[in-house]
């Protein structure tokens, strides 16, 4: 069964702002360190775009169950293409201060809270049950390619004016935002809006309360949150590619697409030959393999060896990666899928900045590289544990047969 064509346009839009997105956070990234110098300031960007997250998340997801989660969606682009010329006309002006990305950074991180519950739900709402499974692993290797090339053009382009990479990526933005009138209506009947501030504040909520009864919920997404949380290296790569490497914008453009690259090639496997048996078994081992190579990436000297550990992080991270994104709404009963991967968001968006952060001031107290591998170790400690505490979690055997927690 083929994957119906409106549903195929919304996984390009999606790969259209995820790759916008990767090129503005690389450049920022990169652009941080060269006024400042401090590992702790690319920790604390994390931290400027978390907490928007955190704050916002609940509430998006409850708009994202109440409304179109197509102008949702494009909400959450408006900012970012506020961000994006927002950087631009910095970047002419001449950046040489922090204070001004951090506040712009905190926008963004507002603009992803609106964007990820609807992008995340309504690719699920859209897609037929029976495709369900390669309908995730598509739209995470589309997400993936985005990856890839959001740093190198990004890359590319700054190398040529600071201001391009942001330029291109709004234009990025504006089109994703014309296009999504072209893409299907969720078919999910929207609930009662609330009428009361208080019916509005519960609503919010009631994600983390139905997380925190399943235990597959529970299990599938804490295990990312502080896998990533501990193992958070793509942080210091900045620090590493100057300081260990040795490269400039360009080989640290690649060194962000490795992990992309890795990412696509092991999605592209599971788009082609989707997982059958031990989805649950095969998520906990592929989290372990990415704290393996984190350690590897910690400890590597050589230019090709930190590459490769990154593109096998990758990979591995891919797998974890599509079989949460299947399990999480598919245990998820469908008229709340908005709010549980909101609050999803502020775990996993949230352990993405969190572990920035932690990198950051590890990095900046023991150096990039032992603030890597300890990292590492710290994931590996983390899928023993949850092999241990979850065994509905390892338990879980065909994606398609998990069904929605009975709230």
């Amino acid at each position: 069964m083929k994957v119906p064509g409106g549903l195929r346009l919304l996984i390009f839009l999606l790969f259209v702002e995820r790759m916008a997105g990767a090129m503005i956070v690389a450049i920022v990234a990169f652009q941080m360190y060269a006024i400042t110098g401090r590992e702790l300031d690319l920790g604390l960007l994390g931290l400027a775009q978390f907490v928007p997250v955190f704050v916002l998340s609940p509430f998006a997801g409850s708009l994202a169950d109440r409304f179109d989660r197509r102008k949702v969606l494009a909400i959450g682009l408006v900012l970012e293409v506020s961000v994006a010329v927002a950087m631009a006309v910095l970047s002419i002006l001449g950046l040489s201060t922090a204070a001004p990305i951090f506040a712009l950074m905190f926008l963004f991180g507002a603009a992803k809270a609106i964007v990820s519950p609807a992008g995340r739900a309504l690719p699920i709402d859209l897609a037929p049950g029976q495709l369900v499974g390669r309908v995730v692993a598509l739209k995470t290797m589309t997400f993936y390619i985005g990856t890839i090339f959001g740093p190198l053009v990004g890359a590319f382009l700054f190398d040529r004016s600071p201001e391009l990479p942001y330029v291109f990526a709004g234009a990025l933005y504006l089109f994703t935002i014309t296009a999504l009138v072209k893409v299907p209506r969720s078919p999910v009947r929207a609930l009662r809006r609330a009428s009361t501030g208080r019916e509005r504040l519960r609503d919010a909520f009631e994600g983390l309360r139905l997380i925190n009864r399943s235990p597959v919920l529970r299990g599938t997404i804490t295990l990312d949150l502080f896998a990533v949380l501990l193992g958070g290296a793509v942080a210091l790569l900045p620090a590493i590619a100057e300081q260990r490497l040795g490269v400039g914008a360009i080989g640290y453009g690649w060194l962000l697409a490795a992990i992309g690259i890795g990412s696509f090639l092991g999605s592209s496997f599971l788009t082609i030959r989707p997982m059958k048996r031990h989805a649950g078994r095969n998520m906990l081992v592929a989290v372990g393999l990415f704290g393996v190579t984190t350690i590897v990436l910690g400890v590597a000297t050589n230019y090709w060896v930190a590459l490769a550990a990154l593109v096998f992080m990758g990979a591995s991270d891919s797998v974890s990666v599509v079989v949460r994104s299947a399990v999480v709404p598919l245990a998820t009963p469908e008229e709340m899928r908005g709010r549980v991967l909101a609050v999803e968001n502020v775990f996993i968006g949230g352990s993405n900045e969190l572990g920035a952060v932690e990198s950051g001031v590890v990095g900046q107290w023991l150096g990039a590289s032992l603030a890597v591998v300890t990292g590492g170790i710290g994931t590996l400690v983390v899928v023993a544990l949850w092999w241990k505490l979850f065994p509905a979690l390892r338990s879980i055997d065909r994606i398609e047969d998990v069904k929605p927690f009975a709230h």
